[in-house]
């Protein structure tokens, strides 16, 4: 028995990278699960695995086991509600690339995205890309957003593939670190990782930057080295993120700075700050002290958490 690390997913068959350097094409053997929840896929990119040669001439084998994860990133998957894909395993890092421009700005989804990475306390970070698109009109919002994000704890980054802006600052953010790269179709994130990156000649507009439409049967996720130092997990473009496996509680406890005040609510830790009495963070949105943007978004997040049916999300129990 061998071990090694994940550095591909591609449905039923993961690509494993051996200690000693040799790539096996290997497949599951056995039921694998992550503490109990039901997953699409057991293991997943970044994941530290016990393998067992099946046949040597074609470099495939049998992943036997997986070693205790640091941490995790799950997904609902889109090809089954009521399931959890696992994006990665084992990082340092989130990045979540968005832009203004071309397309425009969903800002839902960087909230969505630090939904999804907040749970396991993984350090996350805004890219706003297509700088060079930018009006005097947008630079003026992302100043905004940038405010509102780094008061709150998350770094924030502006860049451009066409004038060079940030690029060495994103460069410098992935060094030595494995960090996990997502963001919705079109926002440039195959072109910015290319740049940075240049043998890893990721396709742009094709599977990492892909919508999510059509052939999305399919979750692909892949690691590579940078030669700088450090790894980076390339997903595909997210077409959008849904929390079937979150309760409303999960929720609140996950926008950071809303946990954070909320022992001063009347209800303290169980207080979801809708219209319940003495809530400190309707009182903080109210005076300006939090995001009203953030807020509006958090509400749209816990209704529809609430609006999933509790007995199809738990329907094993």
């Amino acid at each position: 028995m061998q071990t090694g690390i994940i550095i591909k997913s591609t449905g039923s068959w993961y690509q494993v990278l051996a200690q000693d350097g040799r790539r096996w094409q290997c497949r599951i053997v056995g039921k694998l699960r992550l503490e109990g929840i039901k997953l699409t896929n057991p293991v997943g990119v970044g994941d530290e695995v016990q393998i067992v040669p099946e046949n040597e001439a074609e470099n495939t084998a049998l992943i036997k086991g997986v070693q205790p994860r640091r941490n995790y990133v799950v997904r609902q998957s889109p090809r089954r509600k009521h399931d959890l894909h696992l994006l990665a395993a084992n990082i340092d890092q989130a990045v979540v690339i968005v832009t203004i421009r071309e397309p425009h700005l969903k800002q839902g989804f960087i909230d969505r995205f630090l939904l999804m990475t907040e749970p396991q306390d993984i350090p996350a970070v805004i890219i706003f890309n297509k700088a060079d698109l930018y009006d005097e009109d947008d630079l003026a919002l992302f100043g905004y957003l940038k405010n509102i994000y780094e008061a709150i704890g998350y770094g924030v980054m502006l860049t451009s593939t066409a004038d060079g802006t940030g690029i060495e600052a994103f460069r410098e953010l992935l060094r030595d670190k494995v960090t996990l790269v997502g963001g919705q179709s079109g926002v440039g994130k195959s072109s910015l990782v290319n740049v940075i990156q240049p043998q890893l000649d990721l396709r742009t507009g094709d599977l990492s930057d892909y919508s999510g439409k059509g052939m999305h049967t399919t979750t692909f996720a892949e690691m590579y080295a940078l030669d700088f130092g450090g790894h980076l997990i390339d997903t595909p473009g997210i077409k959008t993120l849904a929390f079937n496996n979150l309760e409303q509680l999960d929720v609140a406890h996950n926008f950071r700075e809303f946990f954070q005040m909320s022992d001063d609510c009347k209800f303290g830790g169980s207080c979801l700050h809708r219209s319940e009495p003495g809530c400190a963070v309707r009182k903080a949105i109210e005076s300006g002290a939090l995001s009203e943007l953030r807020y509006a978004n958090y509400l749209a997040l816990l209704d529809e958490v609430e609006d999933q049916n509790y007995w199809e999300r738990h329907k094993d129990m």
